[in-house]
């Protein structure tokens, strides 16, 4: 059963759980987008298939509020909400180290490689990738630092990126560079311009339990 915080005819807002996809990539896969389409599919008796539009995504092993569009209209304005960075996401993120400034931002040029993985490169072969942080709490027992991140674009795997190339890799991304375990990050807000109503609206949801944010509840 999946956890839907709003829904109208236009969008429906849902809490994705760390290791579901948020688009299936083979067969075998669930995902959110599935999921969403049954809820409404269930829910409204309709016959056939679902419309449900998928406009921004979260890595599998990220937890978080997402949107999705319920028609076309809503899926083309939001998607633009996408690429003109108006639909603004935050998350919450534990990393190895302790952080000493209290806040700060990150601008660097990040770009995918063939493995999929993301690095930091030049300007001239780049994207701009732009993120503000903010120091929660510090945990100098485990050393560890649990920051509150403003996301202003979202590169491929930015967040994971940006603070493992300073040397805070996050806590369960053994990918770039940290111990094993849930990885921790979610989008925990989510804030867009209703497609119809042009209102805008945000969504939160409370820090997730896993062995990592658990130390700092």
């Amino acid at each position: 059963m999946i956890n839907v915080l709003y829904e109208d005819n236009s969008v429906i807002v849902v809490v994705k759980p760390a290791g579901i996809l948020s688009q299936k990539s083979k067969d075998t896969d669930n995902s959110m987008l599935d999921m969403v389409k049954e809820y409404v599919k269930k829910k409204y008796n309709k016959p056939g298939n679902v419309y449900i539009g998928l406009v921004h995504r979260l890595d599998r092993n990220v937890s978080g509020v997402m949107v999705f569009a319920r028609n076309s209209k809503s899926a083309s304005r939001l998607s633009e909400e996408v690429r003109s960075h108006k639909l603004k996401k935050k998350y919450y993120a534990v990393v190895s180290g302790i952080i000493k400034n209290d806040e700060g931002t990150f601008k660097d040029y990040l770009v995918k490689d063939k493995g999929f993985n993301t690095r930091v490169t030049s300007k001239e072969n780049g994207k701009e990738s732009t993120l503000d942080y903010k120091v929660l709490k510090r945990d100098y027992k485990d050393n560890m630092t649990l920051v509150d991140i403003d996301l202003k674009t979202g590169r491929h795997h930015q967040i994971r990126v940006q603070f493992a190339s300073r040397g805070y890799p996050l806590c369960g991304d053994t990918r770039y560079g940290s111990v094993k375990g849930n990885l921790a990050l979610c989008a925990y807000s989510l804030t867009f311009i209703h497609p119809i109503t042009k209102k805008e609206m945000t969504f939160k949801i409370d820090m997730p339990s896993n062995k990592f944010f658990d130390n700092f509840k």
